[in-house]
């Protein structure tokens, strides 16, 4: 075997062991390299093999690192990222790649998503800057509109002909966040015939198109869903749920963020899951 390519097969170990490192999950590492969760597997055990010795603890329900594993990790990250960012400082310099990228996001639950996103957009193009801004609902479109930003993440579907939506980032569960003294807090799932049962609080400036595909006016079999108050922002939404004035659906991971006396209650995992997308105003 020729260096270059000993060279190419040791950095593509590299770059599925880094990975499995930080997720300690075959199938989350392999969602996230585009590949088989048996190839992560074959690929760490070929690296093992050059090693010599585990460097993952391996059961039916955990992965770990061991400590060889560990230190191996601590060690090989940052000459990982510095070798990425001379690649990526050489190919901006001949791209000619600079400028700045407006993104805005509506959800909290996305700004982690856009920040790890502004991070390796920056460690690719360090001669481009990120600024990322909060937008809510319906203002994320006039933004792009007015061009005041580029790109925003944001829940579909879109708010007219002029916005195009990207590639989808990530499906999620919706969930119905609830009072914590209404009587679907004590459930472990809900179901759409649940939003009967309560007043649901709407985002004040969200389109029509928008509040169809998300705040359905009926249940699936025809009883009619009571509307509540609206609110400007997911902070106010959480207020006005904590104060029983009705509840909202959102995504299960948004049980994450504070609800004052609120609770999150998620749906069977076989219910359809809210799209995320990132959308970008046309001709821009």
């Amino acid at each position: 075997m020729s260096a270059v390519v000993r060279a190419i097969t040791v950095l593509h170990e590299i770059e599925t062991f880094l990975p499995l490192a930080e997720e300690l999950h075959f199938t989350r590492t392999a969602e996230r390299l585009l590949i088989s969760p048996g190839r992560v597997s074959q690929t760490i055990k070929k690296l093992e093999r050059r090693f010599g010795g585990a460097l993952f603890g391996r059961s039916n329900r955990h992965v770990a690192l061991t400590p060889v594993g560990r230190q191996l990790y601590a060690e090989l990250l940052p000459a990982y990222q510095q070798v990425r960012r001379a690649i990526a400082n050489a190919s901006a310099a001949f791209q000619g790649l600079s400028g700045v990228l407006r993104v805005g996001f509506s959800s909290p639950w996305c700004g982690d998503l856009v920040m790890r996103a502004a991070e390796e957009v920056q460690a690719r193009h360090p001669q481009c800057t990120v600024e990322i801004h909060r937008v809510t609902f319906a203002a994320a479109f006039e933004a792009l509109r007015r061009n005041e930003i580029d790109v925003v993440v944001k829940e579909l579907p879109t708010d007219g002909p002029d916005i195009i939506a990207g590639p989808v980032l990530f499906t999620e569960r919706r969930a119905l966040v609830v009072p914590a003294s209404h009587r679907l807090a004590a459930r472990e799932t809900v179901s759409l015939e649940d939003l009967a049962l309560l007043p649901l609080i709407t985002p004040a400036d969200a389109s029509q198109v928008f509040l169809d595909a998300h705040y359905p006016r009926r249940t699936p079999g025809g009883r009619s869903v009571p509307q509540g108050p609206a609110a400007f922002g997911w902070e106010e939404m959480l207020s006005l749920i904590g104060a029983g004035e009705g509840g909202h659906s959102g995504r299960c991971e948004g049980g994450r963020l504070p609800c004052p006396a609120g609770r999150h209650v998620c749906p069977d995992r076989r219910r359809s899951a809210r799209r995320l997308c990132a959308d970008v105003a046309e001709g821009q």
